[in-house]
């Protein structure tokens, strides 16, 4: 005899319903429904997600099998997977997308007071992009190669609790550096992207909201040294400059001095160039920035 809610119901508890009504009711999501509301369907696929269903199927043969549980996730029956399939195809994103929003500045707001990443007095964002491969039978619309369809889902992920703080889902053809053009940056934040990220026009728009970033410098790039500041090599740290870019358009795409740091990682041995518009953090805490993400 159960004794007492759920886990599941003591989970569904932190979602503010209140704020998730007042979501709904600006879409108009439940405009015309007769069951399975916005809310219900929230806590269907949340309950699935949790228990880890992998088909519409699924998730009503698991339902149907535990009447019991349907009281304490506020259900009045198990939904049919073709009102579930319906109810997919015609709730309003945004609904959920807004709700998402409002979870991740709760989340956030938890981890405020804690300390930042390598004791930073600011916030440090790690940007990465994850390919989602699909059936080419049931994801036409998904182009990627012509034997595979994908998507890719971009993430920003706020190192401070490990909170993703910006997403976005692309078609698999997107390459990551576009996102740039619509990423939310803050001033003051770091952000730690890898070399797919790399494009001198968008981190220079980053540097001029007085963002900074940090990452690795592709092979070939065609730079000139303007100062160097003296290193200890037995900390790893090879070499640490300021440089200037050559070329006519490079040099209009990015303007302004970028700072160089060689680090030869003790745990490899692979040597590693980094590339920052910091120029006041020591080179190790650069290196121990790019290692965090």
């Amino acid at each position: 005899m159960k004794i007492g809610k759920t886990l599941f119901a003591q989970v569904i508890e932190f979602v503010p319903w209140k704020t998730f009504s007042r979501i709904i009711e600006r879409h108009g999501g439940d405009a015309g429904v007769r069951t399975l509301n916005c809310a219900d369907l929230f806590r269907v696929m949340a309950f699935s997600q949790l228990i880890w269903r992998e088909s519409l199927r699924d998730i009503e043969v698991c339902l149907t099998a535990n009447p019991s549980t349907l009281f304490y996730m506020e259900l009045k029956g198990s939904p049919a997977r073709s009102t579930l399939a319906d109810a997919l195809n015609l709730r309003d994103w945004r609904i959920y997308y807004a709700l998402a929003q409002r979870l991740i500045a709760c989340a956030r707001s938890i981890y405020a007071n804690e300390p930042g990443v390598l004791d930073l007095d600011a916030s440090v964002y790690a940007l990465d992009a994850t390919t989602i491969e699909l059936c080419l039978s049931l994801f036409e619309w998904a182009p990627f190669r012509s034997t595979k369809p994908a998507k890719k889902m971009h993430t920003l992920l706020d190192l401070r609790g490990s909170i993703p703080a910006f997403m976005h889902i692309s078609d698999g053809k997107l390459h990551e550096v576009n996102v740039l053009d619509f990423l939310p940056v803050e001033a003051g934040a770091f952000y730690i992207v890898d070399r797919g990220y790399f494009d001198f026009t968008r981190l220079y728009k980053s540097h001029q909201v007085g963002a900074f970033f940090v990452t690795r410098a592709k092979r070939g790039m065609d730079a000139r040294r303007v100062y160097s500041a003296a290193t200890d090599r037995a900390t790893g740290v090879i070499c640490d400059q300021r440089i200037a870019m050559n070329g006519f358009y490079v040099g209009k795409d990015y303007p302004e001095h970028l700072r160089r740091v060689r680090f030869k990682d003790p745990d490899s041995g692979k040597t590693l160039v980094f590339l920052t518009n910091n120029m006041l953090l020591p080179p190790l805490t650069i290196a121990a920035l790019y290692h965090s993400r």
